[in-house]
């Protein structure tokens, strides 16, 4: 690929994707424009990328613009920059802003739209990604390669982005919460707080790595652990009991309906 790429905005999602261009060295030239001083500081000190004056300057210098700021500020960016995008590739990570809408700002520019997740930050990212009417396929190909760097990532419809947000965008925070109650059993029944933390986290990590490296379907593995008359029995029977796989999926669908309702 080695291309020039530019970051506008440089929060935890751009300096994790910086931290893995970085390091995998897919990129020709790094460079960073942002309104907070103290993070372009330190990112330039962390990675020794290059530093631009403003927005317009970071967009013409590079090849692929990453707009990495909040939803509400991307208009502004936008119209900041709409009058020097030339043939670079624009690539928004804001959630709900439509492809057509930062389109009709760019007055039909090549643009891409990614939904990435916060485990970017270590290198294990699930996202997806959508591309304009406008966006080539070297387009798709570059952004594959520069999310795939970070983790994973799947090309999809714009509207199937509301299920990846529910899905992998808000998946980590509803996963750290059944591993805070694995915790806090542990905790009742007598382990450390660390050691019941460290054991429940391992074990997520553990499951997910089986699941991925084996290509194991959940009922497969469930199978494997499950004997008859077993602890493993006796805690999916409460589980059943229950219906905790209905509200797990609730709680999803709770998630996408709100990522809809955002988007409109």
């Amino acid at each position: 690929m080695k291309k020039s790429i530019a970051f506008i905005g440089v929060g935890k999602m751009a300096t994790a994707l910086i931290s893995c261009i970085h390091s995998k060295k897919i990129a020709k030239s790094i460079i960073a424009s942002s309104r907070n001083k103290k993070n372009l500081n330190n990112i330039k000190k962390q990675f020794k990328i290059k530093i631009a004056k403003n927005n317009k300057e970071a967009v013409q210098s590079s090849d692929i613009v990453f707009i990495c700021v909040k939803p509400q500020d991307v208009d502004n960016v936008l119209n900041e920059i709409k009058d020097v995008v030339k043939n670079q590739l624009i690539v928004s990570i804001a959630a709900g802003i439509k492809l057509k809408h930062i389109e009709k700002i760019l007055k039909n520019k090549r643009v891409i739209r990614v939904m990435p997740n916060i485990n970017c930050l270590v290198g294990e990212m699930a996202a997806g990604f959508s591309a304009g009417k406008c966006a080539i396929k070297e387009d798709i190909h570059d952004v594959s390669k520069i999310l795939n760097s970070a983790g994973i990532s799947f090309l999809l419809k714009e509207e199937l982005l509301d299920i990846v947000t529910a899905i992998s965008g808000s998946g980590p925070a509803f996963f750290a919460y059944f591993i805070k109650a694995f915790e806090a059993s542990g905790i009742k029944n007598g382990l450390q707080k660390e050691i019941a933390l460290k054991l429940a986290i391992q074990t997520a990590l553990g499951t997910g790595k089986l699941l991925m490296k084996q290509n194991l379907s959940p009922e497969e593995l469930i199978a494997m652990v499950a004997s008859k008359k077993g602890t493993t029995i006796a805690g999916l029977e409460v589980l059943d009991k229950y219906k905790a796989s209905d509200i797990l999926m609730e709680t999803i669908s709770a998630a996408f309906k709100r990522s809809k309702e955002l988007g409109k």
